[in-house]
């Protein structure tokens, strides 16, 4: 996983908590396209989005961080302690991790990766986990040259609008 891109990545700060819903609603809409119908995806108001990121990054719950092509946010990753009971408290978690499509495939992924394992370490955070849609083939992939591990037992139904999408978790050790 190696790029010859190389992105600016940072906290989020609160005045890009619109740009940050705006692009969460284009990613998203690339991201599961072919996996869930469209009339599915998207369906949170923008406003309560938009307070969601604001909420978030004012915060910290979950830690916001986003990258930079120039002046454009092209990418932002949300990661904290793991959300999944009865887990220790040095399990991290990525929460939601998301690109601009127009940014796929050119390290932004990565560089997001970095930043969010890098200051789940400085927590003290010893694993980290992520949930990810058994049908989107290109998130696990990058999970999986990410050195996550695909945990069988744990797959779950989540509901997303008015659909339900079966899930599964992925961990790895940090180091």
């Amino acid at each position: 996983m190696t790029s010859s891109y190389i992105f600016d990545v940072r906290p989020a700060v609160l005045r890009e908590a619109q740009d940050i819903a705006n692009l969460h609603v284009i990613a998203t809409a690339a991201a599961y396209k072919g996996l869930v119908p469209e009339e599915h995806l998207n369906t949170m108001p923008s406003a309560k989005r938009l307070n969601l990121w604001r909420e978030a990054i004012e915060y910290g719950d979950p830690q916001v961080q986003v990258a930079l092509d120039g002046e454009t946010i092209v990418g932002f990753v949300g990661f904290d302690r793991s959300r999944d009971k009865g887990t220790k408290n040095t399990v991290g978690e990525v929460w939601s991790i998301y690109v601009a499509p127009s940014h796929w495939d050119k390290g932004v992924g990565l560089a997001l990766w970095d930043a969010a394992r890098e200051a789940l370490v400085d927590e003290g955070c010893t694993t980290v986990t992520i949930w990810i849609p058994l049908r989107n083939e290109r998130a696990l992939r990058f999970f999986d040259l990410a050195g996550f591990k695909r945990e069988l037992n744990t797959a779950k139904t989540v509901p997303m609008g008015d659909i339900k999408i079966e899930e599964i978790r992925l961990k790895r050790a940090l180091d």
